[in-house]
């Protein structure tokens, strides 16, 4: 395998974990803004609110984003199997 094509191996890898982590992380991060943003305005600072509705939304990203994420990596590795088996 050349260098190009360990690049290229690797950015699609990167690619590829960015789509099948994308919709947990983001659904994290505005979950965590609008807690933080509930805190502030009711003057609420009880470090353990965060982390109930936090973990109940990525659980239930996961459920419904599964498949997607589940097509995502085996794609993924079928390229790689396939590139595997050409050499």
């Amino acid at each position: 395998m050349t260098g190009p094509e360990v690049l290229d191996v690797a950015r699609e890898g990167i690619v590829t974990l960015v789509l099948a982590a994308g919709p947990v992380m983001v659904v994290g991060l505005v979950v965590g803004v609008i807690i933080g943003l509930l805190q502030a305005v009711t003057q609420i600072q009880e470090a353990t609110l965060v982390y109930v509705p936090k973990i109940l939304a990525i659980f239930a990203t996961m459920l419904i984003a599964f498949p997607f994420m589940g097509s995502q990596l085996s794609g993924f590795w079928a390229r790689i199997i396939v590139r595997i088996a050409a050499e």
